[in-house]
C-alpha cells in the first residue's frame, strides 16, 4: 500500500519538491490510482510529477480541511487534487478559501476537483460530469421511457447529489425516471440534498427516507417497480465495512445494480451477484466512474486534453486497466 498522510489539525505539511496532485479521501494509499496516475502521466507527457494520498476522518473536524486546502493553497508545487468521501464537508469548511466555484460546486454545495489558475484556488463539481458519463455506459438508451423504471440511491451525499441532479435534467425529456427515491442513515444529509433538488424545479416525484438500518432499505427496495436502477453511493463497501442493504433484500425484476465503489469487500455487489440471474439484473461496478472522475480531474488540475470518448479515451482505459 501506498503511504497516504494522516490529516489532523495539526499536520505538518511538507513543500512538494515536484508538480504534485493530491487525493483527499479515507483509504486513499489503497486505490488502484497510485499505480495508474504514473503510467497516465507519462502517456500524456506531464512530465515531472507526483501524487500524494491525504486520509482524512470520515466527516471530519473542520479544521482538519482547512489545514489541507490550505497547505495546498499557499504551495506552490501543489497543483491541486481531487477529493472524495469528504466532498461536502471540505466545501462547507473552507468556502472562503476558494476564488472561483463552478456552477456545479454552487448548485451542490460540494466538490470534487481542486485546482489553480493564476493565483486563484478553483473549486469544481466534476461528479455531475463524471456519474453521468459512467452511465451512460452501461444505461440502455431510451430505458426510462421504455421502461417506466424507478431511480433508488442509498447514500444522500455528493456523488448522490451529482446523479440524481443529472437524472433530473430537463434536457433528458421524457426519458426520465418516473420517481427518484433517496436513502439515508442520517437525517441532516436528506434535509440538504432536498433543499438542492427543489432549486432544480423537477417534475419527477421524489421521495426522501431517513433509514438507519439495512432492514429499512430493503424494505424500500421492495417497493420499486422493475427495471429500476439501484445505486450504492454510500461508501460502504470501500470507506467502511458493508452493505446499505440486507442479505434479505430483494432487487427489482431486470433491475439495474451499480455500485459507485470499485474496491474494498463490495458487499452490495455481492449480494446482486447472488441474484443476478433469478432476477435478471445487469450489475455495474464503479471502474469506469473511477476513470471518467479521475480523467476530468486530472484534465483540469494540469490544464490538458483529455477525451471522454474516442480512441484517445479507450487507450487511457487500457493503460488503466493494465495498472489495475
Amino acid at each position: 500500500m501506498f503511504e497516504a498522510i494522516q490529516a489532523t489539525r495539526n499536520t505538518s505539511y511538507a513543500a512538494a519538491s515536484k508538480a504534485t496532485l493530491y487525493f483527499i479521501g479515507m483509504t486513499t494509499g489503497k486505490s488502484s490510482i497510485m499505480r495508474v496516475f504514473p503510467r497516465w502521466a507519462e502517456h500524456l507527457k506531464l512530465g515531472e510529477v507526483a501524487i500524494q494520498g491525504i486520509d482524512c476522518q470520515w466527516h471530519d473536524e473542520p479544521a482538519v480541511y482547512q489545514r489541507a486546502v490550505g497547505f495546498i493553497k499557499a504551495d506552490p508545487l501543489s497543483l491541486g487534487a481531487l477529493v472524495t468521501t469528504h466532498k461536502i464537508d471540505l466545501l462547507k469548511a473552507c468556502r472562503d478559501e476558494f476564488e472561483f466555484l463552478d456552477a456545479h460546486a454552487q448548485l451542490t454545495g460540494e466538490i470534487s476537483c481542486i485546482s489553480k489558475r493564476d493565483g486563484h484556488l478553483r473549486g469544481h463539481a466534476m461528479d455531475p460530469i463524471s456519474s453521468s458519463l459512467a452511465l451512460e455506459a452501461f444505461l440502455p438508451p431510451g430505458h426510462w421511457e421504455a421502461t417506466g423504471g424507478e431511480a433508488f440511491c442509498l447514500g444522500a451525499g455528493g456523488s448522490t447529489i451529482a446523479i440524481t441532479s443529472y437524472l433530473m435534467d430537463a434536457k433528458h425529456g421524457a426519458n426520465r425516471p418516473t420517481r427518484i427515491v433517496v436513502a439515508n442513515r442520517s437525517a441532516p444529509r436528506l434535509d440538504e440534498i432536498k433543499e438542492i433538488h427543489q432549486q432544480l424545479s423537477c417534475p419527477i416525484p421524489v421521495e426522501y427516507h431517513h433509514t438507519p438500518s439495512p432492514e429499512d432499505s430493503d424494505a424500500l427496495l421492495a417497493g420499486l417497480k422493475p427495471h429500476s436502477l439501484v445505486m450504492n453511493a454510500t461508501g460502504l463497501g470501500k470507506d467502511a465495512p458493508g452493505s446499505p442493504l440486507s442479505d434479505a433484500g430483494i432487487f427489482p425484476d431486470h433491475g439495474l445494480v451499480w455500485d459507485f465503489n470499485y474496491r474494498g469487500n463490495l458487499v452490495f455487489l455481492d449480494q446482486a451477484r447472488r441474484q443476478a440471474r433469478a432476477r435478471h439484473l445487469t450489475i455495474e461496478d464503479g471502474w469506469v466512474y473511477f476513470i471518467h472522475g479521475w480523467t476530468r480531474v486530472i484534465a483540469e488540475v494540469f490544464d490538458v486534453d483529455i477525451p471522454v470518448s474516442g480512441p484517445r479515451f479507450d487507450e487511457i482505459s487500457q493503460i488503466a486497466r493494465e495498472a489495475r
